[in-house]
């Protein structure tokens, strides 16, 4: 499954412009990503102490043919092991980047060479999945795109969509933080830093604050405040900068543009094109049958999840793209000007607190059959509980009510056809679900079935109250992560596997080694 299909395009470019910040193969067939900390500003007069590849926030963006041979010289200089994961790629088992399950954690000072094909087109990116929740906070991500042999687009400018927080010691916490407070320890707990945030002992003194030790009360006042505790990322960024930092996305009257929009913070974020019809071409690197044009609609993105839009660039001036999150201070710091070269006169202003309605990704495009439908016969039927619930030292995020690593694994065998029943049973918090290694075909919502282009995705948000039914075929054996791409969420247990019957993983755990 996958591969692009194009919108039509006004002109057509084999080469669309870019940005400058782009890593293809050296003349080695190579390329080179070191992971090293350095300093950022990540707004205006806000420098952060981030940790990078090759000195920047985010890494450079990779940019490959489909088809050709990915071979990547990793090397650590960070003071802590890390890994490269190629999030929705499928790669070979081994070069998924997981420690402690496809490989050993790259150590300070050590080189990996991950090596894959790219064999399918579309927007994706990298990033550390070595105690991510901290790792990827710090800034250790990427994009990454696969291109096809003929591009329509004439611009084709990625935006990657993150949150920090401008006061490094905000209720006790660093921009890693969060994911320390919620980072479980391997044995289905979690919490081990929250006495910090609230001046407790650990979260004795917190079940005392909410009236015991359990209960659906109780789960509601940790969640809410989590949500309070999210309200610390103060200052949104896309590309590593915010507000007036951001660069102008540069275009000419007539070009058809491309906008790769990938989200690789906590938070979603609702995009709002001003002054251009658009449509959405590919959800999760996959495109869409027909997308129809519309105008005025919010797109919103889900942490790991990247949707594509397009549009022709035929209203000269200078336009915004910018985030409508409500209840957020920070949203106005979102906002990428979008300038014809040659107007001179400013033809936009801000509107982020305007009501407008959001476009149904789910159900959008030319109705087609996809590979798998909802009355088909499945080898392996599984059914995912999604739940937050306190544990024995503090908030867990759980599947079938147990954390990782003791949730229960999908086991298949090579060939088996899978559909997996995703139910949000949180009261309050969403959960976009990441499978690694293959994509999925999500058939239902809530018991409707979808109408539309096949949604073919790896990551989905499932809301509270929320039932999808999704499917995939297991053609690609090994050990997969399946898991929520809320990091924190993750590091607090919403992990479990897709585990292969008869394959053998070479790889002997390090006791060290993070893999949420």
């Amino acid at each position: 499954m996958g591969g692009h299909g194009a919108a039509p395009a006004a002109t057509v470019s084999s080469k669309p412009a870019q940005p400058t910040n782009v890593l293809r193969p050296d003349q080695n067939g190579e390329i080179q990503l070191v992971a090293k900390v350095a300093k950022q500003e990540v707004a205006p007069g806000v420098v952060k102490e981030v940790w990078t590849y090759n000195g920047s926030v985010p890494g450079p963006e990779i940019r490959v043919k489909q088809g050709e041979t990915v071979r990547v010289r990793f090397k650590n200089e960070l003071p802590v092991p890390t890994t490269i994961h190629w999030h929705g790629l499928p790669v070979p088992n081994a070069m998924d980047g997981v420690p402690g399950v496809t490989q050993n954690a790259v150590k300070p000072g050590e080189e990996f060479v991950y090596e894959f094909k790219a064999t399918v087109s579309g927007t994706y990116m990298y990033h550390s999945h070595q105690d991510s929740a901290n790792q990827v906070d710090r800034g250790l991500y990427g994009a990454i795109v696969v291109e096809e042999p003929q591009s329509a687009y004439d611009r084709d400018y990625t935006l990657m969509l993150d949150e920090w927080m401008k006061d490094d010691n905000a209720g006790g916490m660093d921009h890693g933080a969060m994911g320390g407070m919620m980072h479980g320890s391997g044995d289905g707990t979690a919490g081990q830093n929250m006495e910090g945030m609230h001046g407790t002992q650990g979260t004795q003194g917190m079940q005392g604050m909410h009236g015991g030790s359990g209960g659906a009360a109780q789960e509601m006042s940790m969640t809410d405040m989590m949500r309070q505790h999210m309200k610390l990322y103060d200052i949104f960024t896309v590309n590593g900068k915010s507000g007036s930092l951001i660069p102008p996305l540069k275009v000419k009257e007539g070009e058809r543009v491309r906008l790769r929009l990938i989200n690789i913070g906590t938070l979603p974020h609702a995009l709002h094109l001003h002054g251009h019809a658009f449509t959405v071409v590919a959800r999760d690197g996959q495109s869409v049958a027909e997308p129809r044009p519309m105008k005025d609609q919010l797109v919103t993105v889900a942490p790991g999840e990247r949707v594509d839009i397009a549009f022709t660039a035929d209203n000269p001036g200078t336009w915004y793209l910018e985030s409508h999150d409500e209840g957020t201070a920070a949203a106005p710091g979102m906002k990428v000007a979008i300038q014809y070269e040659g107007a001179s006169k400013q033809t936009d202003r801000p509107n982020e607190t305007a009501k407008l309605p959001g476009v149904d990704l789910l159900n959008y495009g030319k109705a087609e059959k996809g590979p798998f439908t909802l009355d088909q016969k499945y080898d392996v039927e599984y059914t995912m509980e999604l739940g937050t619930a306190m544990g024995k030292t503090g908030m867990v995020f759980t599947i079938n009510g147990k954390t990782f690593p003791d949730t229960p694994p999908i086991r298949v065998k090579k060939g088996d056809l899978v559909k997996v029943r995703l139910i949000n049973r949180s009261p309050m918090d969403e959960h976009p679900m990441h499978l690694h290694g293959h994509f999925y075909q999500v058939l239902s919502k809530n018991g409707k079935p979808l109408t539309g282009a096949p949604v073919i995705k790896d990551t989905l948000n499932v809301k509270p109250g929320e039932e999808y039914v999704v499917a995939f075929r297991a053609d690609n054996p090994g050990h997969w992560m399946f898991h929520c791409h809320v990091l924190h969420h993750a590091a607090a247990g919403m992990v479990t596997q897709v585990r292969y019957d008869g394959y053998q993983s070479k790889v002997k755990p390090d006791p060290n080694d993070k893999p949420e």
